[in-house]
């Protein structure tokens, strides 16, 4: 039922349109149907007695009793209907009549009640009287065999009332009907869809389609709405940025260092079923995180086809890992650090080869990672499964990859070859992160957001006001976004945005990293050369 409930209300507008459709048709079949009015005729049935006395007269009602279920069947003759055709001076025949009157006798009575129809009230009105007319001179004439008094008379009453509304059709009733009828079809429609819906909304429909794990939920967040951003991961109350999202990154985070503790992950592909899932978004979010722990991270961006990291942090994509698988550059000089702390660096894709599936999957790519891999963690961003075959390529050897799909947006047919691409290569599955639920709502599956304004770092209301360190999003000369231009490439003459501390290649940071140890060794060995010499002059002293 719990199932049920959540179904309706995930299509509440659809069930609500169709009762309100329903009502309306309701209500349009009512007003094309002729109107028709009703007025009701009464008379009763009177034993004539033949004396005063009281057991005459209850001789006489039990006469009456007994005759007056003949006479309702009396009034249905075409001997009836053709005196009222014949009093009212109507066309109609007699059948038709009939079919316009209903004769009734009330429980324990005696009283016979006419009701007749009509297109107006005066013609119904006159034709419950004349009917009535017609049964009482039906009735003495069969009771009186053609001459005498008859000693039991149907008597006519007070002329009928004129009907004030039509008693047909009934409006309230048509649209209550019909409101009816499109709520249950609203019903119907909501439980069909969803049964044939294979789009992916809740970490359930993942397990029950794969047998991989959801290492991360990743909550719908406003400053990813319309571009991509990289959050800052120092400081959890600064207020900048998604709290609900890098509380889901973190966790992700930790969930990707405990899928295989016997062997952790130094390289992982971030890939996604199809563009547009938010891989990049995830991959460098992802970065940016470990990075906030201390540990060294470099991340490289594989999508040779359609690059977005360099854009994303501030420098160029012509100049990058195709360089470096090419020879005409080394490692250091395209690795750059984004950080302040130097433990993130990141290496664009470069020019784009005529031949990325097979550049990714070269033993020089691969020799180059694992190289990278002794001292970095190693993130890589691939095109998506289904586009193209890179991602696979890079999950035969990568020591696993993490999924990325799009509640509400990916479809279960989809995450299955996708997983099913990787495992052709003999790639190793860590998880899937199910990237844009929902934080409110019947398929919000993220429950982590609500518990942000208590512990004070901020609420879903007023989160992602400020950004962070890499939270700027960059717009062109004509306001887009980068999501907007997808596949532009960003040039190395363009202006540097504000998201970016200071870009410094791997080089440099051994470079200074290695004067910091010169300068050291000197002062040691100046230290050193200078220690004997006062010793000397102590001991002379002594």
């Amino acid at each position: 039922m719990q199932r049920v409930v959540r179904i309706l209300r995930a299509y509440w507008k659809a069930i609500v349109a169709l009762t309100v459709a329903g009502g309306l048709v309701g209500l349009a079949w009512s007003a094309v149907q002729p109107r028709v009015y009703t007025a009701d005729a009464s008379g009763y049935v009177a034993a004539v007695a033949s004396d005063g006395s009281t057991g005459a007269a209850l001789a006489g009602d039990q006469l009456a009793l007994s005759k007056v279920k003949s006479f309702i069947d009396m009034g249905y003759w075409r001997s009836v209907a053709e005196t009222a055709k014949t009093d009212l001076g109507l066309t109609d025949s007699p059948e038709a009549l009939v079919q316009r009157v209903k004769v009734s006798n009330p429980v324990d009575t005696v009283n016979v009640r006419v009701d007749a129809t009509g297109p107006t009230p005066e013609s119904a009105r006159d034709l419950a009287e004349a009917w009535l007319r017609g049964m009482t001179t039906e009735v003495d004439q069969l009771q009186s065999g053609g001459g005498g008094q008859s000693a039991v008379r149907l008597i006519a009453g007070d002329s009928a009332r004129l009907p004030t509304a039509p008693s047909s059709p009934n409006v309230k009733l048509d649209i209550s009907i019909g409101a009816l009828v499109g709520a249950v079809a609203g019903v119907v429609f909501a439980l069909v869809r969803r049964a044939f819906d294979r789009r992916i909304r809740s970490a359930s429909d993942i397990t029950g389609t794969i047998t991989a794990s959801v290492v991360g939920i990743l909550p719908v967040d406003k400053d990813l709405a319309s571009g991509r951003a990289v959050f800052s991961f120092d400081d959890i109350r600064d207020g900048r940025g998604s709290f609900a999202h890098k509380e889901a990154m973190r966790e992700l985070r930790t969930n990707l260092q405990y899928v295989d503790v016997d062997r952790p992950a130094r390289v992982m592909v971030i890939t996604s079923p199809l563009p547009g899932d938010g891989k990049s978004t995830t991959a460098a979010n992802l970065a940016v995180s470990i990075a906030a722990t201390g540990q060294a991270v470099i991340l490289v961006d594989a999508d040779l086809r359609r690059p977005v990291l360099g854009g994303m942090f501030g420098f160029s994509d012509d100049v990058g890992l195709s360089d470096v698988l090419a020879g005409r550059a080394q490692i250091e000089q395209v690795a750059h650090q984004v950080d302040e702390n130097g433990s993130l660096f990141v290496v664009a894709a470069g020019r784009t080869p005529p031949n990325p599936s097979e550049m990714v999957g070269s033993q020089r790519m691969q020799a180059l990672v694992r190289k990278l891999a002794e001292d970095l963690v190693v993130i890589v961003d691939s095109p998506p499964t289904l586009a193209v075959a890179d991602a696979a390529v890079i999950a035969s050897w990568a020591d696993g990859a993490v999924l990325v799909v799009t509640a509400g947006r990916t479809t279960d047919d989809m995450l299955s070859r996708a997983a099913e691409n990787i495992g052709k290569t003999r790639g190793h599955l860590l998880g899937v992160v199910l990237n844009r639920v929902p934080l409110r709502g019947v398929d919000s599956s993220y429950y982590g957001g609500r518990y942000g304004g208590y512990y004070g770092y901020g609420s879903p209301r007023d989160e992602g006001r400020k950004r962070g360190l890499f939270g700027r999003r960059r717009r062109g000369t004509d306001g887009s976004t980068p999501d907007e231009s997808t596949g532009a490439r960003r040039r190395s003459t363009d202006v540097q945005p504000e998201n970016v501390s200071g870009l410094r290649t791997l080089s440099q940071r051994r470079t200074s990293a290695h004067a910091e140890g010169e300068s050291s060794s000197e002062s040691m060995a100046t230290m050193v050369a200078v220690a004997p010499r006062s010793a000397r002059r102590r001991r002379t002293t002594s």
